[in-house]
């Protein structure tokens, strides 16, 4: 039986590959569509719903942070902490009350950075792969049915994805909200809470949905590898 687990494993990692390879141009644009996405739309909906964004920042710290990984002075757990809670850059706009400093703040840190990458890659597969199997479908003849329903799939999770991305935010009322919850930054804080519990359940639904996506997309792909033809887009 492990065998065959290790038989599924590599003909799924195969497919991706294989329509990775041969659809290189839809990856990345898919890859860096969503990645650019993950990044600004925060700022966007902050911008409409607060105040528009007029300053930017990467952590001056930054390049201090080789020097210090590469010391002896903090122990490993302690610098995996700190790097777990690193800010990298974050958009803010100004209050006009002066008493009250910034207006808003959109903080992108380490994890929400690994987290805008792994996203960007499960996305960038899954429509790479459903676009080689959707000419799959066209070349051998096979029922179309299925590619159109992997495509709707594909749309509405981006949709969720995008829309309950949990962000990192200062001015808000709490730290953490998801996207759509940019929106109503004026609601009561315990509303807010909920808004920001929701959105962990929700992209983890949304990215083990994908994930599943990607995996089955990529075994059906890695058993036909060929049925396509040699063509790159």
């Amino acid at each position: 039986m492990l065998r065959g687990y290790v038989k599924a494993v590599a003909k799924t990692v195969r497919g991706i590959a294989t329509a990775i390879g041969a659809r290189p141009k839809v990856f990345v644009a898919v890859t860096l569509g969503v990645f650019a996405l993950n990044l600004f739309l925060p700022v966007l909906v902050l911008s409409l719903a607060r105040k528009p964004v007029d300053a930017f920042t990467f952590n001056p710290w930054l390049s201090k942070l080789p020097e210090w990984l590469a010391s002896g002075s903090d122990p490993v757990t302690r610098k995996v902490e700190f790097l777990s809670q690193l800010a990298l850059a974050w958009f803010s706009a100004e209050s006009d009350n002066p008493m009250v400093g910034r207006e808003w703040g959109f903080v992108v840190d380490v994890p929400s950075f690994v987290r805008f990458i792994f996203t960007a890659f499960l996305f960038g597969a899954y429509f790479t792969l459903w676009v080689y199997r959707r000419d799959q479908v066209k070349h051998c003849g096979w029922a179309p049915r299925a590619g159109r329903r992997g495509g709707v799939v594909g749309v509405l999770t981006s949709v969720l994805g995008f829309s309950t991305g949990p962000c990192s935010v200062v001015g808000c009322g709490v730290p953490i909200l998801p996207v759509v919850g940019l929106a109503f930054t004026g609601l009561p804080t315990e509303t807010l809470r909920v808004f920001a519990k929701a959105s962990g359940v929700a992209v983890a639904v949304v990215l083990f949905a994908v994930t599943l996506g990607v995996a089955y997309l990529g075994w059906q792909v890695g058993a036909h590898p060929t049925a396509s033809g040699p063509h790159r887009s």
